[in-house]
């Protein structure tokens, strides 16, 4: 097996990124959302390009093939891509008092259970701490929680449901320190 690497993602990624999201969206949510919650997950989730731009999206590579992706954020938008229902935040953040934000976490299902969502998440908890932040916050899928919760996050709201048509997703929010308060 070919070993894995990691790199920032470049917008020539994007639609293979694409491809990978859209894949995890469908396969990896099918124990715990509904046919109509997966179909309307397509448009809470995926890729707000602005992570590119911000050079804070990882990609990682099998052979040169996208198997996982992630990223994290400096910026106040905490969940959500360019073409989803979810409003943008652009503002800069502050890392004295707010968290960095962990975002579009997605591993391709024929990769699922090799370390690659670990991976990612250590590579943006790496760079938020380098950036200066102690803490980070995300916005997990009910799929993705078990992952989050096995690294540290803990569950900071109650459950959110995001409105598409008649269909609500559920969402959870989730925090952990990223260093020792000082």
């Amino acid at each position: 097996m070919p070993a894995l690497e990691h790199r920032l993602a470049v917008a020539g990624d994007l639609d293979a990124i694409g491809a990978l999201m859209r894949r995890a969206i469908d396969q990896l949510q099918l124990d715990f959302l509904t046919a109509a919650e997966i179909r309307a997950s397509h448009q809470v989730m995926g890729l707000d390009t602005q992570l590119i731009r911000d050079g804070t999206y990882f990609v990682v590579t099998e052979a040169a093939a996208i198997v996982g992706c992630g990223g994290w954020s400096y910026r106040s938008t905490l969940f959500g891509g360019d073409a989803s229902v979810v409003a943008r935040e652009p503002e800069v953040l502050d890392p004295a008092t707010d968290a960095a934000r962990i975002r579009a976490m997605y591993t391709d299902p024929d990769h699922a259970r090799r370390g690659i969502g670990r991976t990612v998440l250590a590579l943006c908890e790496t760079a938020a701490l380098a950036h200066g932040f102690a803490r980070a916050e995300m916005m997990a899928t009910l799929a993705g929680e078990p992952l989050y919760q096995a690294c540290g996050y803990r569950r900071v709201a109650a459950p959110l449901e995001v409105g598409v048509d008649d269909v609500l997703v559920p969402l959870v929010r989730m925090a952990k320190p990223l260093r020792a308060a000082v």
